[in-house]
């Protein structure tokens, strides 16, 4: 309501305010408060079937399974300390209940102070005085670490752990505490009972849990055969790398049919283990895990996966080299394959010049300088994390030969008129040169000398005839000749190099 003075009317206004907003608050507290009450029944009802279950459980397993060997007696001696352990919380919590529900229910069950907002809190208390509630929040604690301290290594974790913990940075205003934020102010009192029967079905669950665990059958295997077993990473040794191998003994079931696999493709089985063939089509290094899915005693599937294997597949090969013919030519990439069986990762480096590459492709480049000189490659391997030598080759550096020129497909001698005059492109190249290098005619002299005249010299830039040459050569009489001279081509490695000269004779 507004400050200040008010009017008789206006105090009237604002008390119907009140009236009508109280009103409304009692008709949403109804509803809410019926949602509790359902939500307790709910929670108790799961943890009564969760309760017949445990029995169930217990009872089968002490008239069978107990009977069959002491260390299924004590598996159920601990099942037992379970249902002990989680049972002490749960009654400790129906006396909480009762606390509560001292003022008695209705003819529907329901609490008679069921909207009361103190009696809970009376109880329980808050983040200033916490009272039972605390001491309910290291019960559950304690609970949840004793459930939990009941496995053994090989039954695995607990599911779910029951445990109560404070708020983590709570911001202004919100409960610091457990009991704080679960009892808090403003909570009515069936409310109170729905958290207490929650907190005893957590508490039924997790035992539950520990329990199903404890009395897991483990899976049907029967071990009747041993073996001795070596196992070596490698098979391929360098010489000066160690040979180690791992031995130690192995047992299988040999009447037992495992579903095995590798890589979820099935194999066939002999006497209980796994027979794998891998695939040896294509060369490589190849990958796989084997898996084993053993059927249990209560139907459930176990699976066991191997670490990852590797093999890998390596081409038939034989190595022939000649002695007499180990060359890099100066001046151009000489390409290279240098891999050594067994070794994945293989390194190599040159004493002259430079060598790059990867994965067994390298290209070898040394300058003019070593012509005429020999330089080394070594080759290294890393086994893990040694590197070992795998060996040094031996190589003679030599120069690019010079290239050949050539018109028309010749390199003179006698030639038609329409064949001279239909041509125009004086050509370079490497005959019989391993590398196939471009050679490019930079410039050349053209002389045409005709019967009982001068001859008459041209002078053309690059690998073409210039207009003038190929007017002179148009229409040459009989007996005329043809001298390319002066033959220049550029040719990689080397730069510029003359070329052989040429004499054609007109026919």
């Amino acid at each position: 309501m507004a400050g200040g003075k008010e009017t008789a009317r206006q105090k009237m206004i604002g008390i119907m305010y009140l009236v009508l907003l109280a009103m409304l608050a009692l008709n949403v507290s109804d509803l809410v408060l019926k949602a509790f009450k359902n939500i307790n029944d709910s929670l108790n009802t799961s943890k009564s079937n969760v309760e017949t279950n445990i029995n169930q459980l217990l009872k089968n397993y002490e008239s069978t399974k107990a009977k069959e060997s002491t260390d299924n007696q004590v598996k159920l001696d601990r099942a037992k300390k379970a249902q002990n352990i989680a049972g002490d919380l749960i009654k400790y919590i129906d006396k909480l209940q009762q606390e509560i529900a001292k003022d008695g229910v209705d003819e529907n069950g329901e609490l008679v102070q069921k909207n009361n907002l103190d009696i809970g809190q009376n109880i329980m208390g808050g983040d200033a005085n916490p009272k039972k509630g605390k001491e309910l929040q290291d019960k559950i604690n304690k609970t949840g670490k004793d459930l939990a301290a009941l496995l053994l290594s090989d039954e695995g974790k607990p599911t779910f752990v029951l445990e109560a913990k404070n708020p983590v940075k709570p911001k202004a205003g919100e409960p610091r505490t457990w009991t704080g934020a679960m009892f808090g102010e403003g909570v009515p009192l069936v409310a109170f009972q729905a958290i207490l029967t929650m907190l005893q079905n957590d508490a039924k669950n997790m035992e539950a849990d520990i329990i199903n665990k404890i009395l897991a059958d483990k899976p049907i295997v029967t071990l009747d055969q041993f073996n001795a077993v070596a196992v070596a990473p490698s098979s391929y040794v360098i010489q000066g790398q160690p040979y180690k191998a791992e031995i130690y003994l192995t047992a299988s079931d040999s009447k037992s049919s495992p579903d095995v696999t590798v890589n979820g493709n099935k194999i066939p089985t002999e006497n209980g283990k796994g027979v794998y063939t891998g695939g040896t089509g294509s060369v490589g290094s190849f990958k796989w895990v084997g898996t084993i899915r053993v059927k249990e005693r209560n139907g459930s599937i176990k699976e066991y996966k191997t670490p990852e294997m590797t093999y890998q597949v390596a081409a038939p090969s034989a190595s022939v080299s000649s002695d007499k013919l180990n060359v890099i030519y100066a001046g151009i990439p000489n390409p290279f394959t240098i891999s050594a069986p067994g070794f994945p990762d293989v390194n190599a480096s040159i004493s002259g010049g430079s060598l790059s590459g990867s994965g067994g492709k390298y290209m070898v480049n040394v300058p003019g300088s070593l012509i005429g000189k020999e330089v080394t490659i070594n080759v290294s391997g890393k086994n893990g994390t040694t590197t070992l030598a795998l060996g040094t080759s031996k190589f003679r550096v030599k120069g690019i030969p010079d290239p050949v020129a050539s018109f028309a497909g010749k390199k003179g001698g006698i030639m038609s008129a329409n064949k001279m005059a239909s041509t125009d492109q004086v050509v370079g190249e490497l005959e019989n040169f391993e590398f196939d290098l471009p050679v490019r005619v930079t410039k050349f002299t053209v002389t045409v000398m005709r019967p009982r005249q001068d001859p008459m010299p041209f002078y053309c830039t690059g690998d073409n005839f210039n207009s003038a040459a190929k007017a002179a050569i148009a229409s040459l009489p009989f007996g005329s000749k043809v001298f390319i001279e002066n033959v220049m081509a550029d040719v990689p490695g080397r730069g510029a190099v003359a070329l052989n000269s040429m004499v054609f004779t007109i026919n």
